[in-house]
């Protein structure tokens, strides 16, 4: 966070940036629609189970908290897994546990049974397709990743316009077990997806370095890659940027599970009330790939994490000021503001990961930050619920989920400004210092040493061309 780690990509090969990476990005934006989209559109039934099974708020919150827990708590099985077989078996054994769990649900006499088909097996099958896209998005691109993970998260909100009158028209014409039964089949095209995501194949070139590579590690007798790489820990970054993120996802996903309830409750009718989620989309839709493109430019890229946190905090004052809300207009005005905000974060959480720990960690690093977020999610929505079944207010949630993203963006800001900041200096230093020592083996320098940054740059030029090397500098360097 302090820096943008470097990106070698999976075994030296580089990031094509172009090519079959747009096959590999449209994958990659279907299978986030899915993912984020589901669990909120899936609200649009929860009038109906309501009367159905004879539940509350609560119980039928549990069934989207329950598919966003899955889909984050299963990252380390996920990271594992695509460590073990690759990223395109487990999207295929996810897509097919997806379908699989909806048509199940739609045979459900229970909310027991929901919870178990609907949350447990479509939520596992939906986390088989996610984490494995947005690995395969990171090792196809490298130059214009931002973009590239701001089209992708774009899927969510397109998706999320589509499947909320999807459902609302699915449910108003074959009840809600035909809506579910046909969603079901909806999901098999994560399959479809899952069969785009292509290996990626070394050049002449790169093989030859892989294969010295290789040659060396066998010298070394190197031990074999672990399938969960828990030394992320040991980055101060990725803890700081874990905490930061379970906070934030304690609220995030609150208002829009239940703002299509609040609106039906203010007596707007359900096709209505569910047009606010098209409302949140739409504007998400363009705020991705926007923050994407802002995220990417050269000088904005090293200081995305600030971009980040701004994010959050603005997430959770729209929430604060929702909380006023009491007409479908100021709704509808507060869905444009936290489909802004919302986009935003969608577009930069995975791009800041990405830069914290670089490739070869991120499959193991997503799987462990997601695990933190799944207790979050868990508790979220559910928690929200309980409050709205005793107070019969909405205003509280709102509160209360402002609350917590603005919290996330203070520990987001304040660890990355008094704890970062410093230690990448300090590594900075560090890195001169090995510099020159390998340059000059007869001058020891002190790991503590600050070396003036001109001194520097002066004995390395003399130093190279003592060696016969051309002495570059960044500035005027073509």
């Amino acid at each position: 966070m302090g820096g943008v780690a470097l990106d070698d990509g999976p075994s030296n090969i580089k990031a094509p940036d172009g090519g079959w990476a747009w096959a590999v990005l449209f994958g990659s934006f279907v299978i986030n629609g899915f993912s984020y989209a589901f669990p909120k559109a899936v609200s649009v039934f929860f009038k109906e189970l309501i009367k159905e099974f004879g539940v509350g708020y609560s119980d039928t919150a549990w069934i989207s908290s329950i598919l966003l827990a899955m889909l984050y708590g299963t990252g380390p099985l996920c990271s594992i897994c695509v460590n073990r077989f690759g990223c395109r078996p487990v999207m295929l054994v996810g897509g097919l546990f997806a379908s699989m769990g909806m048509v199940s649900a739609s045979f459900s006499t229970n909310i027991i049974t929901l919870y178990l088909t609907a949350g447990v097996i479509t939520g596992l099958g939906l986390a088989l397709n996610f984490q494995p896209c947005l690995i395969m998005l990171n090792q196809y691109f490298d130059k214009r990743r931002p973009l590239a993970n701001g089209l992708a998260a774009a899927g969510s909100p397109v998706f999320l316009c589509a499947l909320s009158p999807l459902g609302q028209l699915l449910n108003y014409h074959f009840g809600w077990r035909g809506g579910f039964l046909i969603l079901g089949g909806l999901l098999l095209n994560c399959c479809v997806c899952a069969s785009l995501m292509r290996p990626l194949e070394p050049s002449k070139k790169e093989k030859a370095l892989i294969k010295e590579a290789e040659l060396k590690e066998a010298e070394l007798k190197k031990p074999k890659k672990k399938l969960l790489d828990f030394s992320v820990f040991k980055d101060v970054g990725f803890v700081i940027y874990t905490i930061a993120a379970s906070t934030m996802v304690l609220g995030l996903f609150v208002p829009p599970v239940f703002v299509v309830s609040y609106a039906k409750d203010l007596k707007v009718e359900d096709t209505k009330a569910a047009f606010l989620l098209t409302i949140l989309g739409f504007v998400d839709i363009f705020a991705r790939p926007t923050c994407g493109v802002i995220a990417g430019i050269e000088k904005v890229r090293p200081y995305s994490v600030y971009l980040f946190a701004f994010a959050m905090i603005f997430n959770g004052f729209t929430d604060l000021m929702g909380s006023m809300a009491d007409t479908y207009g100021g709704l509808a005005v507060f869905c444009v503001f936290f489909g802004i905000s919302y986009g935003m974060i969608g577009a930069l959480q995975f791009e800041v990961l990405m830069g914290i720990v670089g490739t070869k960690k991120f499959s193991s690093a997503i799987g462990l930050v997601l695990l933190a977020e799944a207790f979050a999610v868990l508790i979220g929505p559910p928690s929200a619920g309980k409050i709205l079944d005793a107070t019969g207010k909405y205003m509280f949630l709102f509160i209360i989920a402002g609350t917590e993203v603005v919290l996330s963006s203070v520990i987001l800001s304040a660890g990355n400004f008094f704890c970062l900041k410093k230690r990448a200096e300090d590594s900075h230093s560090k890195e001169i210092n090995e510099e020159m020592g390998e340059l000059n083996p007869k001058i020891a320098v002190p790991e503590n040493t600050n070396v003036d940054s001109a001194e520097v740059e002066q004995f390395l030029k003399d130093e190279k061309e003592k060696n016969g090397e051309v002495a570059t500098n960044p500035e005027t360097c073509v």
